[in-house]
């Protein structure tokens, strides 16, 4: 699991974690990992800090209250769902409760050789368009019964109730974005038919930071704290974060997803990218870059489907 940019502070995060507190928090919990070097993996991320144990393991500690509590869905449905899925994903190996040294229960998981794929960009996109592809319908043929709903499994149009407007307001006064073209395209969104089917897995956060690829090609998919069930549309983010126009068509078909799930998919990234570039874009330049690319795609394809 690769490395970016430093991360951006939670106001309510436990003191700053460093590799000597982790070597002691390993130590105390996993005296068989004990001596194994430590070293911090930086990342963009805002949910959880990294550091490498040895050559094979990662230990992961969740910054802020809520990403602590994935610590338990993640350990239990992780190695349930490895199996379905055509790339490689983190296996927990070991868990530690929240203590006096580290407030907040904490694991440990397999590396996974690979870079960010911000940090390094795939080559093979079109590989890239097919596995990934693969990987969201894959995902959803797990039995999903019994899972947990995930935060971003609802409808779409509950951007609607959030920052939206005000980052539609803000960035168009800022001369980032058309607003009138913002406001049509999400008002396009809101007419759309909802997921009304059964929920079905999904990650939830298939953003570039969270894909490794090996020697230019997608080899994996990571951090699955927002993992959990609802609408499948916002796993088909990726053809508008990731994929280029000749791209996002084979990501399509892997996908195996209707057309007004795709059509929720855009007002995903539209939602999620101008929200995002506002709130990110003076604190995480990693992610308001992410965002900004994502919502010039969605932007685009929209007014590319309104042009005579």
């Amino acid at each position: 699991m690769a490395a970016t940019t430093t991360t951006t502070a939670h106001s309510d995060e436990p003191p700053a974690v460093d590799s000597e507190l982790v070597a002691r928090l390993v130590a105390g919990r996993f005296p068989e990992w004990a001596g194994l070097p430590v070293r911090a993996v930086r990342s963009a991320g805002t949910d959880n800090v990294m550091f490498r144990l040895g050559d094979e393991l990662v230990v992961r500690l969740p910054r802020a209250p809520y990403a602590a509590r994935h610590v338990e869905k993640e350990q239990r449905w992780l190695p349930l769902l490895a199996p379905h899925l055509p790339l490689d994903i983190p296996v927990p190996v070991g868990r530690a409760e929240a203590s006096a040294a580290f407030p907040r229960p904490w694991s440990v998981y397999r590396w996974l050789d690979g870079d960010d794929t911000y940090n390094t960009p795939l080559t093979d996109l079109a590989h890239a368009a097919v596995e990934l592809g693969r990987f969201g319908a894959a995902l959803r043929t797990v039995d999903a019964s019994e899972g947990p709903a995930s935060f971003r499994g609802g409808h779409v149009t509950a951007w609607e109730d959030g920052h939206l407007p005000g980052a539609i307001r803000d960035l168009g006064a800022d001369g980032l974005i058309d607003p009138e073209l913002a406001t049509a395209a999400w008002e396009a969104v809101l007419r759309l038919p909802q997921w009304e089917g059964a929920p079905v897995w999904i990650h939830s956060d298939l953003l570039p930071g969270n894909l490794l690829g090996h020697e230019g090609r997608l080899s994996a998919v990571i951090d699955f704290g927002g993992v959990g069930t609802g609408d499948p549309a916002c796993d088909t983010m990726p053809a508008w974060t990731l994929f280029t126009a000749d791209t996002r068509p084979l990501f399509r078909e892997a996908a195996r997803v209707d057309d007004a799930t795709w059509a929720r998919g855009r007002g995903w990234a539209l939602a999620w990218g101008l929200v995002t570039e506002h709130y990110y874009r003076d604190t995480n330049p990693v992610l308001a870059a992410v965002a900004r690319r994502t919502r010039i795609e969605a932007l685009a394809e929209y007014a590319e489907s309104i042009t005579p």
